[in-house]
């Protein structure tokens, strides 16, 4: 049965795919009334179906970000990490993937080359094979050279159940690396801003990361996202408003590269609301979180990840930071779109 549709802006804009509240609107204001489904309501990064007996995690992405290279990665390389990480977070070893190219006239055989050997060094980097796909052309002037789209399959680790639903008040919040490294040298890459940093991309595949914390803490693994679109904030924010549960986090103990955190101050920006493509956030109960943060602290690429913040009865629905001066600050969810075009 189709529920009634609510949403009520009159087009499209950039921020409705921002990952922030004009995607969650757009999504559970028009997609979902006329899709939904017991599935597709859990708004999870990945659907997960039981086939003969087998968990699977099925999941769809694409990838539009401007420039195709920039320091650290390229669109080639974004397109299987960010994949295969939306079925890690949610707990599924990544097994294989579908890609879409949808190229424009006039594209260069060999800037096209380069981002399929991308593709084909990150899958064997991440443990899997693109297994099929589709190919499309367009008009020139349609489609910035080169859209990606991608589906992936995974097998979920039967040993966690993981859902804003099995979240706790006292439960911690984990992220496993500094936060807005991708979005700031994207923006910067473009070439826009009079701004220099040495920065680059955090894109990679963080399953062996995840793999390691369901070793290690799986009985206290709650719930687990890679802050992508909208950041670090817009996530929490979601999980706070659908587990009805407050987040506090601690600003001084929230891992920032300077780079980040002086393109940002320049810009009038939140690291919280920069999107990241190799980093995930983890919730672990009191009794689980410190062994997770060792476990990941000793693998390497998890040397930087830290204990940001609880879970907490006061500030329902919000996300709050405490700062080193004993200050409060909510931090909403993303309004706009401030970088478009990141991922």
């Amino acid at each position: 049965m189709i529920k009634t549709v609510r949403f009520t802006d009159v087009q499209i804009e950039l921020a409705h795919g921002a990952g922030g509240k004009a995607s969650r609107r757009l999504i559970e204001g028009l997609l979902l009334p006329y899709l939904t489904n017991p599935v597709l309501e859990a708004l999870s990064d990945a659907a997960s179906l039981e086939v003969n007996g087998t968990r699977l995690a099925f999941t769809a992405d694409s990838f539009v970000v401007k420039p195709l290279k920039f320091p650290g990665g390229s669109i080639g390389e974004l397109a299987v990490n960010g994949t295969v990480n939306d079925l890690a977070v949610s707990g599924a070893k990544p097994l294989a993937l579908l890609s879409t190219l949808i190229l424009e006239a006039g594209l260069s055989a060999e800037t096209l080359e380069l981002q399929i050997r991308a593709m084909a060094e990150a899958g064997e980097r991440a443990g899997v094979n693109i297994v099929g796909g589709d190919t499309k052309v367009v008009e020139h002037g349609k489609a910035d050279g080169l859209y990606i789209t991608t589906a992936g399959i995974g097998l979920v680790d039967t040993r966690v159940k993981l859902s804003p639903g099995q979240v706790r008040p006292g439960d911690q919040i984990l992220i496993s690396g500094p936060i807005g490294d991708h979005g700031i040298t994207v923006l910067l890459a473009r070439g826009e801003l009079d701004l220099e940093a040495n920065l680059s991309s955090d894109t990679r595949a963080i399953w062996p990361l995840v793999e390691l914390l369901i070793d290690k803490a799986a009985p206290g693994l709650r719930w687990m996202r890679d802050p992508t679109r909208g950041g670090v904030a817009t996530a929490l924010n979601e999980l706070a408003r659908d587990a009805k549960v407050g987040i506090a986090l601690c600003e001084e103990k929230i891992p920032v590269r300077e780079p980040v955190r002086g393109a940002c101050e320049v810009l009038g920006l939140d690291p919280l609301h920069i999107a990241n493509e190799g980093q995930f956030i983890a919730v672990v109960s009191k009794e689980y979180a410190e062994q997770g943060l060792e476990s990941l602290r000793a693998l390497p690429g998890g040397s930087l990840s830290a204990i940001i913040g609880e879970v907490c009865e006061e500030h329902r629905g919000s996300v709050v930071v405490r700062t080193s001066y004993g200050a409060t600050r909510v931090v909403d969810m993303l309004v706009g779109d401030p970088l478009p075009r990141i991922c």
